[in-house]
């Protein structure tokens, strides 16, 4: 009779603590994001305070991001991946690394939104949309008696030799854009052209998207390849920056959100996803000084926000260049025939 208790006891006590750590491990979240750091943190305190569900934050650029997720897929660590340009969010739902989930928000959404959900066989959704383009100190610029540029061919000029600066495209969803763009809008030689021309006048290849147009606003650069609302950011911070729409037009990002495939804690996962959505919680991008267009109808915009109506956008084809193959094949491009080249 004891050791039949004693047994029961074992038994109700294992089954006690498998219960207890499994609500310990739903109330948990491991959260990969690749937005700007302020902003990250912002979404990570709003939605423990939310919910009480304690989260767990990495921030790394889009590229890198990605590279982890595909590097943990046989034993996946975080749970949802939020922010980034959509093209690695679109190869991670490719390469199966991402789980489908239609959220119950997506009636309010754009339909730009909706749009990069169904690319991505709805293991991905747009969370805001932002241009392409770049930004210059207008006092280092006139200190260096610099004309000021206007478009994407101007950056080739010989006078910018070691004043532009952008970030790698292998580690940066900012930088992938930009190589994308000019490959859609020149065409694919005269597009690596163009960047083999760039790329004599480029003094560094951050890793961070955003950072080139963060050296400039600390006066370490000049002209700076990035989104521009990263630009406007720098502006409404009180710098010398002045964000550029180049003359013949640009290709633009839709940032996105996605369930990682495997994760720990779905469920809070699925809450977030959810939460994130809410035009509340996008309007809150204002208080980092976030600049994109939010893909809840009803989240508020800054009036310093880049209209991206009135601007020439290119018709930039998500589906071709966030698939893993062409990606890979342009990086390898750009690897082979542009990083190697002397400066």
């Amino acid at each position: 009779m004891r050791a039949t208790i004693t047994a029961l006891g074992s038994t109700t006590i294992a089954l006690l603590a498998s219960l207890s750590g499994s609500a310990i491990a739903a109330e948990k979240l491991t959260y990969y994001c690749s937005a700007q750091e302020d902003w990250c943190q912002l979404m990570a305190n709003g939605f423990e305070e939310a919910t009480g569900i304690k989260v767990n934050m990495t921030r790394k650029s889009s590229g890198e991001t990605m590279a982890q997720i595909k590097a943990e897929a046989d034993n996946p660590k975080g749970d949802i991946w939020w922010g980034g340009t959509g093209d690695p969010h679109l190869q991670a739902a490719e390469e199966g690394l991402t789980e489908p989930y239609e959220s119950p928000m997506r009636a309010e959404l754009h339909d730009w939104a909706i749009k990069q959900a169904e690319s991505g066989g709805n293991a991905t959704i747009g969370i805001y949309s932002g241009a392409l383009g770049y930004g210059y100190n207008e006092e280092v610029l006139a200190a260096n008696n610099l004309p000021v540029p206007a478009c994407w061919k101007d950056l080739l000029k010989p006078e910018y030799k070691g004043h532009v600066q952008m970030a790698n495209p292998n580690s940066s969803g900012t930088a992938y854009t930009t190589l994308a763009t000019i490959v859609q809008l020149f065409g694919e030689e005269e597009g690596f052209e163009f960047m083999k021309g760039l790329h004599k006048n480029i003094n560094q290849y951050t890793k961070s998207g955003s950072a080139p147009i963060k050296a400039a606003a600390r006066g370490e650069n000049t002209i700076g390849i990035v989104f521009m609302h990263d630009a406007v950011a720098q502006a409404a911070s009180g710098f010398p920056i002045k964000a550029v729409a180049p003359c013949e037009g640009t290709g633009y990002e839709i940032g996105a959100m996605s369930i990682i495939k495997g994760a720990r804690n779905p469920e809070s996962a699925r809450k977030f996803y959810d939460w994130a959505l809410q035009a509340d919680v996008q309007s809150r991008s204002l208080e980092v000084k976030a600049f994109q267009v939010m893909s809840n109808k009803a989240a508020e915009s800054s009036p310093l926000a880049p209209d991206l109506d009135s601007l020439t956008l290119i018709d930039y084809d998500f589906a071709k260049y966030g698939s893993s193959d062409e990606r890979k094949r342009l990086l390898k491009k750009w690897d082979d025939e542009v990083s190697v080249l002397p400066q």
